[in-house]
């Protein structure tokens, strides 16, 4: 835009400098009229009238060579004008926008694959500034994550310590630290930072080629639209023969908030952060009293994929829905007590423990290598007078016991 404004200028001055160039040639070589003759003839001798053509003439040559002057300055300062700013804007235009990337980890050495596509595709460091805030203390993943030198910010979420929480939510410690690492993390971006917006991606994500030109293309929007709060990269609903492969710029609007690769602005975070949830937050933010019938914007072509560990997220789904069912007493099922639709959960602790309600229930009692019969995670679902039981393990369990046979 610069060289182009230099070389419009530039031209300008040219053909100012050639057009009083042609006048003076022609007032010079203009033959004169009769009348001018005659007036010339009967008023002045020939000597004055040269006299006069001469100064004349002097003049627009002292005009010709100021104006050749000023073109040279033109010509000096071209450099200059075709110079551009810090920012990389053109002189006199609006800066862009920063709008940093914040990646949620944990105790995933796969960051490494989410942290790659990112890198790759970055189209400006400076522009998109890379934040990895890190939880858990995992060292294998801040030992992955410190390899990328300075082309990131490693930040490490300093209290580790467990959440007090009711008795009954013990069982969902992990995911009042997941919040916890959420309100520290954008605490750091809006406030330590002093960005004006994010876009938050968690460590099990990956991006595509057009990731961040998605986000730079919407910012304008999400800041001056009242009715949206965030613009997410996920699709629900975005698997192959789902969307129409052709459309990857079309938009939506959406009001479930997606997550998954979204954006938001500095001033909701305002609005968000003295209220934040204890645990759960996702399913927090798509409580009415957060959303104020306000949209997220969502794409038909996905801009991330979910890879993480294999069964992750159904694993995550299935837990929470075992262990935040009501604990009840066996003799409560076996004497049909339970209130309400259910599901219930119940839990055993010991090879015999299992055995023995498992066959007062009625379901298959023998393990194989310590894995029951229908079992996933430790956990048989069946049905006892119409109402939903998880007949499971306590909450924690992290692997079988190949002596329980």
């Amino acid at each position: 835009m610069l060289r182009k404004r230099g070389s419009a200028i530039l031209c300008g001055a040219f053909l100012f400098v050639a057009w009083n160039a042609v006048v003076v040639l022609y007032l010079w070589g203009r033959p004169l009229s009769g009348r001018e003759e005659r007036e010339m003839d009967g008023g002045r001798g020939g000597a004055d009238l040269a006299g006069d053509v001469i100064h004349m003439a002097e003049a627009f040559e002292a005009e010709l060579e100021m104006q050749r002057k000023i073109l040279l300055q033109i010509q000096g300062h071209r450099s200059l004008w075709e110079q551009p700013n810090e920012n990389g804007a053109s002189r006199g235009g609006p800066p862009q926008v920063v709008i940093p990337i914040l990646v949620i980890a944990c105790n995933r050495v796969t960051v490494k694959r989410c942290l790659d596509k990112l890198i790759e595709y970055r189209p400006s460091p400076e522009l998109y500034p890379i934040i990895v805030s890190q939880d858990c203390g995992h060292a294998e993943t801040a030992q992955v994550i410190g390899s990328y030198g300075s082309q990131l910010t490693h930040l490490k979420q300093p209290d580790l310590s467990d959440i007090a929480v009711k008795p009954e939510h013990k069982k969902f410690q992990g995911y009042y630290k997941i919040s916890r690492h959420y309100r520290w993390a954008l605490n750091q971006v809006f406030n330590s930072l002093s960005h004006s917006s994010v876009v938050i991606v968690e460590d099990d994500l990956e991006v595509a080629p057009d990731f961040f030109e998605y986000f730079r293309s919407l910012h304008p929007i999400l800041k001056s639209d009242p009715s949206l709060w965030c613009v997410s990269a996920w699709n629900d609903n975005g698997r192959d023969g789902y969307v129409d492969p052709g459309k990857a710029d079309l938009l939506y609007r959406t009001d479930f908030f997606p997550g998954l690769g979204w954006m938001m602005i500095k001033e909701l975070w305002i609005e968000l952060e003295p209220k934040w949830p204890g645990a759960f937050w996702d399913d927090w933010m798509r409580q009415p009293d957060q959303r104020r019938d306000r949209a997220c914007i969502r794409p038909e072509i996905s801009r991330t994929l979910t890879f993480g560990r294999k069964g992750e997220k159904y694993k995550e789904i299935f837990e929470k829905q075992v262990y935040s069912a009501p604990l009840v007493k066996y003799e409560e099922v076996q004497r049909g007590q339970l209130k309400g639709a259910g599901p219930f959960c119940l839990h055993y602790s010991s090879k015999d423990g299992f055995k023995v309600l498992a066959k007062n229930l009625g379901v298959m009692e023998d393990l194989k290598s310590g894995v029951p019969r229908t079992g996933y995670r430790g956990v048989v679902s069946f049905l006892s007078r119409g109402r939903r039981i998880f007949l499971a393990p306590p909450p924690g369990w992290s692997k079988y016991d190949p002596t329980w046979s």
